[in-house]
């Protein structure tokens, strides 16, 4: 089982130049971009999901401060559009993911059971409050909600370190193993980090399409050890980043499709 839990569709399933998901990939998770009508944006992805729910898992953009989000109407997301959680992207939408409004919506979201995708990495815009993108502001979300499943997208680049130390803090708390492949060291001393913190099995393997190529990241992560031949650094067991890899990250989500 391969699960890809960082994808992204804009305006169709056919973008120019956009990469084939490699059929390798069991399940991939699609989240919603910000738009100016996230009702809009979350119905597009709905009817994208729709060709194809045997390989699609759909995520609703979400942000608390602007919309009216209660279980009532969380569930309408979930049971109307099908989609099986939530992306917020704090920075771009600047507020910060203790907001009391966005502290109401976890509420909502850890009673149906939807995990939480906090998007607070590349790609920024101009304007995004960077401040609102460090994973350890989320210590107060994961304590006051310890049900809800929350995923720091992207490793929390540029803040890996702030991420590992949730992951090891919270059971609640996993993280998106989005890796560059062309960004080498970057990729060692995330791997090497997240080993040395013990958290290995707290991470998900994502490519972040349409932007990245998943095979060119399960390639680069496979090859891991590789990169560090005729060299003296600390190594990483093969069986753990193949177990990143085939990980059954719906399963560790709770999403049932």
């Amino acid at each position: 089982m391969i699960v890809d839990c960082h994808t992204h569709i804009r305006r169709s399933e056919a973008l120019p130049g956009q990469p084939e998901i490699p059929e390798a990939i069991n399940f991939y998770i699609v989240l919603a971009e910000p738009d100016d009508s996230g009702e809009d944006v979350n119905k597009k992805l709905s009817e994208y999901i729709d060709r194809n729910r045997e390989k699609r898992v759909g995520f609703a953009f979400v942000d608390p401060t602007k919309d009216s989000i209660s279980a009532k109407s969380l569930a309408l997301i979930s049971e109307k559009l099908g989609l099986k959680g939530a992306v917020l992207y704090c920075p771009d939408c600047g507020f910060h993911p203790a907001h009391s409004r966005a502290m109401e919506f976890y509420g909502s979201a850890q009673e149906l059971g939807l995990p939480v995708f906090f998007h607070n990495a590349y790609p920024l815009k101009s304007d995004a409050v960077l401040d609102y993108a460090q994973p350890v502001l989320l210590d107060e979300v994961a304590r006051a909600f310890p049900q809800l499943k929350i995923v720091i997208g992207t490793m929390g680049m540029p803040f890996v370190e702030q991420t590992l130390t949730m992951a090891a803090k919270h059971k609640n708390v996993y993280a998106d193993l989005t890796v560059r492949p062309s960004r080498v060291w970057e990729v060692y001393n995330t791997i090497a980090s997240a080993y040395e913190y013990g958290v290995m099995d707290k991470l998900l393997f994502g490519s972040g399409f349409p932007f990245g190529d998943a095979k060119e990241c399960i390639e680069t992560l496979l090859g891991f050890n590789k990169l560090l031949a005729d060299t003296n650094l600390p190594t990483v067991p093969r069986s753990d980043i193949q177990n990143i890899i085939e990980r059954n990250t719906l399963e560790v989500l709770g999403i049932k499709n």
